[in-house]
């Protein structure tokens, strides 16, 4: 997910897509874990993602509160 894309969704979707990500993260943790993981790049991608959107959704507040 590139930044650009999500500064253009709303604070909403950017939620929504953080409550899927952070499930999709618990999943390849727990799949880590019993040894089923195939792409442990898949992992950092997620986690970068995570961070991205929170940027986003941290950055989006700073503008309403001005």
């Amino acid at each position: 997910m590139k930044a650009q894309e999500l500064k253009a969704k709303t604070p909403d979707e950017l939620r929504d897509a953080l409550i899927a990500l952070k499930k999709e993260a618990f999943n390849l943790r727990f799949q880590q874990a019993t040894g089923q993981l195939e792409n442990t790049a898949r992992m950092r991608n997620v986690r970068r993602d995570v961070a991205r959107i929170q940027t986003v959704l941290t950055a989006k507040a700073a503008e309403a509160a001005k």
